[in-house]
């Protein structure tokens, strides 16, 4: 109950974007969504199912919730790149600094680069 209040309360703040369109797209064919619908407004005969019917209004919280939780995923991968391209390019100025410090006594070592 606190979940749905407070998903209420958040409403308000959603952009224009976020009311509008859903968070994806349903892979479901019009048929199947009618059928799932129908699935849903029958009354459950198994103790279980008519539990589940409660929790029907958590639908838009777990889309939500998996939303962030992929986002989150991408922002981790995205940072471990940026890591990796990161240590490249120190690695690349460092030799470019010990090049350009070559003592000029020694002219016949190989530059580093």
């Amino acid at each position: 109950q606190r979940i749905l209040r407070l998903a209420e309360m958040c409403r308000r703040l959603e952009t224009e974007e976020e009311k509008v369109l859903p968070f994806y797209p349903s892979s479901l064919d019009e048929w199947e969504q009618q059928k799932a619908r129908r699935v849903l407004e029958e009354l459950a005969s198994e103790p279980l199912a008519r539990i589940l019917k409660d929790y029907v209004g958590l639908e838009r919280f777990w889309q939500r919730f998996n939303k962030a939780k992929l986002e989150e995923k991408g922002l981790e991968r995205a940072r471990a790149a940026l890591l990796d391209r990161n240590q490249d390019l120190r690695r690349l100025l460092q030799q470019y600094l010990a090049g350009a410090t070559i003592n000029q006594k020694v002219p016949k070592d190989s530059h580093p680069l």
